[in-house]
């Protein structure tokens, strides 16, 4: 068997140095290339994008070779050609959809059908989450029903086909992570003894390998959609196996390691679209590779930085999968630890603005300033006379810490000055009130004015077009005239 598994590795390595310089003529020949541009592809020419057929012909080619040409008593256990018969179906409806969209353009909607569709096959075929995959299923017996497990594994393999896609933003950058995270969990199989594990590995990282020579900076071939999507979904399904093969609790913390890069690129850029009101599917700059590019650093630099933090997750999954209890917190510590300090370091606008938002002091001022607009409104709902509305509006101007007001209303003209000292104002604004009144305040103060000025004026200024034809008519008064 230890025969068969190198061959894998050896003829899936020798297929993709041969197949994918013939995809790359062949994507040229038909001008299937994806042209650069000033924003989000930095390549220089139109570079091929059928990398997918290559790694996936290789793949298929490296099994069947092996299983067709190795004698009977070295070929794969009825049980391996089992797992391989429940991934490579989900697989192959990713690869088309992948190569769909390389040739034709596919909406995100339609995409996301195919990757569903995908995901659905293969957990049907028997690929998804083990009741051994949750740390807290022994407490909570739900995490342990399949048709709970059956839901979570869909999102997680769509999840995981489109944090690979999402990352393929520079030469080499996806199909590197790829090969760090299927060597990662080639490593754990060998070291296990899960021969399945290292079964449908073993082929991907030789033609993983083997692409990266021509997918390294500076390219000739790139994944295309057909490539980072199948990748994407394969190491998700990996990491099935790999989870439900685990005997700890903590089965599923060690592939999440391996795929972190990705995952939380994809999680990032959900939640920064997500923070900003924007399509989730729309495209951006926001992209982890993009904001390390951004820092100064040169697309070979940028590529290699990030192959370091796969080769630091992948360290980490491997010592969580050993028979360690205590390594094992301590493991789960330092890679939480290591997210939130690399997050940080990344510094986007979008958490930085979520985190001032959330502060104590903020959520309190808020609070604050609502409880004050809504006890406005009510004040504001007792007017009776025009009296009663220079009044409040009096109040609510000394409140707000302007310097001046006046307004006419009703027929009815008022005036005063709460800071005699400052005649020059900074600035002045009118608002209408009603048909024929308005109302004008000054200010003079350097400070930002609060927070609540605009929607305090807007309910006042609201209130008054509402009352304007139920007051009583009042004589014109000039307050302080002689």
């Amino acid at each position: 068997m230890h025969y068969t598994i190198a061959a894998l590795g050896m003829i899936a390595f020798i297929l993709g140095m041969v197949l994918t310089p013939l995809c790359r003529n062949l994507a040229l020949r038909y001008n299937i290339v994806d042209q650069p541009d000033e924003d989000r592809k930095f390549h220089v020419k139109p570079t091929p994008r059928l990398g997918g057929i290559a790694i996936v012909l290789s793949y298929v080619g490296a099994l069947a070779l092996v299983f067709l040409l190795t004698p009977k008593a070295e070929q794969l256990h009825i049980q391996h050609l089992e797992l391989l018969q429940s991934l490579l179906p989900g697989a192959g409806i990713i690869f088309l959809t992948g190569l769909l969209d390389d040739l034709f353009g596919l909406r995100p909607s339609q995409k996301l059908l195919g990757e569903i569709g995908g995901a659905t096959l293969a957990i049907g075929l028997g690929v998804y989450f083990s009741p051994h995959s949750f740390p807290i299923a022994p407490i909570h017996p739900l995490l342990a029903n399949r048709w709970v497990g059956i839901p979570l594994s869909i999102i997680w393999l769509v999840a995981c086909t489109n944090a690979l896609n999402l990352i393929d933003g520079l030469d080499g950058l996806a199909s590197g992570v790829g090969l760090f995270a299927t060597i990662s969990t080639l490593l754990v199989g060998l070291f296990t003894g899960h021969q399945g594990l290292v079964l449908v590995t073993m082929p991907l990282a030789g033609v993983l390998l083997a692409f990266l020579y021509y997918n390294f900076n500076p390219a000739s071939i790139f994944l295309g959609d057909s490539g980072s999507l199948t990748i994407g979904f394969m190491l998700g399904a990996f990491s099935l196996i790999w989870s439900g093969s685990s005997s700890s609790v903590h089965g599923i913390a060690a592939p999440l390691m391996v795929l972190a890069l990705p995952l939380i690129d994809v999680g990032l850029a959900v939640s920064r679209r997500y923070l900003r009101q924007v399509p989730i599917f729309k495209a951006d700059r926001g992209h982890i590779h993009h904001i390390v590019l951004a820092r100064g650093f040169k697309p070979r630099t940028t590529t290699l930085i990030l192959y370091g933090v796969c080769g630091l997750a992948a360290s980490l999954a491997l010592l969580q999968s050993l028979n360690l209890r205590y390594l094992r917190y301590t493991v789960i510590a330092v890679f939480f630890l290591l997210v939130w300090a690399g997050v940080r370091y990344l510094g986007y606008t979008e958490f930085i603005a979520a985190r001032r938002v959330l502060s104590r002091a903020n959520i309190r001022r808020v609070v604050r300033d609502d409880i004050y607009l809504q006890d406005l409104e009510r004040s504001l709902a007792e007017i009776k006379t025009v009296d009663d509305c220079w009044r409040h509006t009096r109040d609510l101007c000394i409140n707000l810490e302007f310097s001046a007001v006046e307004m006419y209303y009703q027929e009815t003209y008022f005036e005063e000055v709460f800071d005699r000292d400052n005649s020059d104002y900074d600035w002045q604004m009118t608002l209408p009130l009603g048909e024929r009144g308005y109302l004008r305040v000054n200010r003079t103060r350097l400070e930002p004015p609060p927070t609540i000025m605009w929607q305090a004026l807007e309910r006042l200024q609201e209130s008054l077009a509402r009352a304007e034809h139920i007051l009583p008519k009042k004589l014109l008064i000039f307050p302080g005239a002689a």
